[in-house]
């Protein structure tokens, strides 16, 4: 009995703590009345509050599995089920507590509403679109967080002014509602009307001052619409309330770069770095800055390192992430290495000339003639008339001495494009080829000529 009453008054002391936000105490104090007694399936319950409150979201999750196997037949266990595991990315794991719920209380909406969210991360928009109107349907229905759910998978589809009219009637149905008016200036911006974007981004910011995310994305609008001045202001503002915020480091330091000032953007990219190691946007740049400045040794080191990143997990890259790290490895004289990343980019987008075109490049850097003509000539299948693979077209024929079909190509390419300075290039070469050849059979047989005469 005494033990009873020490495991409630442990309770009694984290709820108290919990509500006066004091985490650490109520955790420790709920991990008390645990010991005393772990077949209580609420205090496990509270527990994965408690630590979800802290954003230790895998122990959360650990314990509201805890509480479900105390007693499966509770709601608010499973709800906090499937929203952890929306947390820990893994919407599909997340369906499987949504349905849990929602046979135990079909009438109850919750379920129907995260479940827009789930399956709208799975890329199965028409069975959100389902989850939604049965949602709305259904009363006491979060009707804001339905149609902010739904604006989400609308704008994933780039279905931009069906997800305003969504975003409008959420804020209309919870004017408080977190990031609601970010996400109305993220699809105004989408449209091209970045001036209202920036109108929306400032009311969300007078609504709540510090959040974080939207400084940074009000800071990147400004820097699309060329007010740098503006958009470095925003970020130092997210200095100030964070003083170790990598991204908001690596945005002064696309600035710096913007402005020509690579020195400072030097300094801004290692300093994201150290902060988070992993950040590879910061790390392609710094390894683009040092091999524009010539300090090849330091830009491969980096790049190695993200060549092990993309061997250990391609997924990661996205198709333009391949591009650019394509272009720096050829910047940074690793031929062989852009080659493997190419490859991986023509693998997913196998109709693009433009990646074709890269690839050539490439082979024709790593001294690949025949491999450059090949992809080249894959370029020109998707694309008869792109110019800068008929310009590499005809250096790899003038790399393997084959003057007259270079020249066919030139012509071919000038015939499209009269006015490009690097097809200009080439036709000088190819003439003073064709100039110099003629000079060496004239005194050839000059030299014929005057044997003759001295016999």
């Amino acid at each position: 009995m005494n033990d009873w009453f020490e495991a409630e008054e442990h309770v009694e002391r984290a709820r108290q703590h919990f509500e006066a936000n004091r985490w650490p105490e109520a955790e420790s104090e709920l991990r008390d009345a645990i010991s005393i007694d772990p077949h209580r399936a609420e205090w496990h319950f509270n527990l994965g509050l408690t630590l979800e409150a802290t954003g230790r979201d895998a122990e959360a999750h650990r314990s509201f599995l805890e509480a479900y196997e105390l007693d499966s037949l509770n709601e608010p266990t499973l709800l906090a089920l499937g929203l952890s595991s929306l947390r820990l990315d893994d919407p599909a794991g997340s369906i499987k507590w949504f349905d849990e719920a929602s046979k135990l209380k079909p009438d109850r909406p919750d379920s129907y509403v995260h479940r827009i969210e789930a399956y709208a991360r799975l890329n199965d928009h028409e069975q959100a679109e389902v989850m939604f109107y049965l949602a709305i349907q259904l009363p006491e229905a979060d009707e804001a967080c339905a149609y902010l759910n739904m604006a989400e998978s609308l704008l994933d589809r780039n279905l931009c002014d069906r997800a305003i009219w969504c975003l409008r009637t959420a804020a209309k149905a919870d004017p408080t509602l977190q990031r609601v008016h970010a996400r109305l200036a993220e699809a105004h911006a989408s449209l091209g009307r970045l001036d209202r974007a920036r109108q929306l981004y400032l009311r969300e910011l007078r609504n709540n001052p510090g959040d974080v995310e939207t400084l940074l994305d009000l800071g990147c609008l400004l820097v699309e619409m060329n007010r740098l001045g503006e958009a470095g202001e925003k970020f130092r503002r997210v200095l100030e309330l964070e003083t170790d915020n990598a991204d908001a480091h690596f945005y002064l330091g696309d600035l710096a770069e913007r402005q020509g000032k690579s020195d400072s953007a030097i300094t801004s990219h290692r300093l994201v770095l150290r902060l988070d190691p992993a950040h590879s946007p910061a790390r392609r740049r710094l390894a683009g800055l040092l091999a524009s400045r010539g300090d090849l040794l330091d830009a491969q080191r980096l790049l190695q390192r993200e060549l092990r990143s993309l061997d250990h997990d391609a997924a990661m890259f996205t198709d333009a992430d391949l591009e650019e790290f394509g272009s720096l490895l050829l910047d940074a004289q690793m031929p062989n290495e852009a080659i493997k990343a190419l490859k991986i980019l023509i693998d997913r987008r196998p109709d693009s000339a433009r990646s074709h075109h890269t690839l050539a490049v490439a082979c024709l850097c790593a001294g690949d003639i025949r491999g450059g003509l090949k992809s080249c000539q894959a370029a020109l299948r998707i694309d008869p008339e792109y110019v800068p693979a008929m310009h590499n077209v005809a250096l790899a024929l003038m790399r393997d001495g084959r003057w007259l079909s270079a020249r066919r190509w030139v012509r071919r390419a000038r015939a499209i494009d009269p006015d490009d300075p690097s097809l200009r290039r080439l036709r000088a070469k190819i003439w003073m080829h064709g100039a110099s050849q003629t000079v060496r059979v004239i005194r050839i047989r000059c030299a014929r000529m005057w044997r003759r005469v001295a016999r």
